[in-house]
């Protein structure tokens, strides 16, 4: 259910992140992906992560997942960020879908609403899970494993997802940005597999 903005949004601000967590789950059941979107709604509601209006969804994706998902639970529809996505400067934002798309596993449920949550993440400039909302890397690891599964098992050396899913978009072109002859030798290893804090 989508509220009037003025009492829900001081009413969000007075909860805390796990608050709301508590409340999401308490209306979804149990299933992965739904404490996945839990974690992120709640991050979301909190004003952490970079997810804007309608979590980056279109508007009716966002009712169809309230009702699907959280049915019974009232949300704003506005980003308490204040966020907003530019994909004017994402040249590479259809792409990203099509990449995604590819490797979706059809059995999981959810998928159209996490890629265009995943794309419009991956504007932010912390990595991906943060950005996304999610309370850990593992976190989205887990995520991508049960609904991108063959992508997930492309990142055997396990660099970092924002890093590495831009650079499956450059090996798809034929381009080779890196110049070091593989990873473990490049100077800048660190900053594709290095911790996530």
């Amino acid at each position: 259910m989508i509220q009037n903005q003025e009492p829900q949004q001081v009413s969000c601000l007075k909860k805390s992140r796990q608050q709301h967590y508590e409340e999401l789950m308490a209306c979804a059941g149990q299933s992965s992906s739904k404490v996945w979107l839990a974690q992120m709604i709640s991050s979301w509601l909190v004003g952490a992560g970079v997810l804007p209006d309608y979590l980056g969804l279109q508007p009716e994706q966002f009712r169809q997942l309230l009702q699907q998902c959280f049915s019974g639970y009232c949300l704003p529809v506005t980003a308490l960020s204040g966020q907003v996505s530019d994909f004017s400067r994402m040249l590479e934002k259809q792409d990203l879908e099509q990449l995604l798309s590819r490797y979706a596993n059809p059995e999981a449920e959810y998928n159209q609403w996490l890629i265009s949550i995943i794309v419009t993440a991956s504007l932010g400039s912390d990595h991906l899970w943060q950005d996304m909302g999610l309370w850990s890397r593992q976190d989205l690891t887990a995520m991508l494993a049960r609904h991108f599964p063959e992508l997930t098992v492309r990142n055997s050396k396990d660099m970092k997802w924002k890093k590495f899913l831009y650079k499956q978009l450059c090996e798809a072109e034929g381009l080779y940005v890196c110049r070091a002859p593989s990873c473990e030798v490049c100077l800048d290893y660190h900053n594709c597999f290095g911790a996530e804090v």
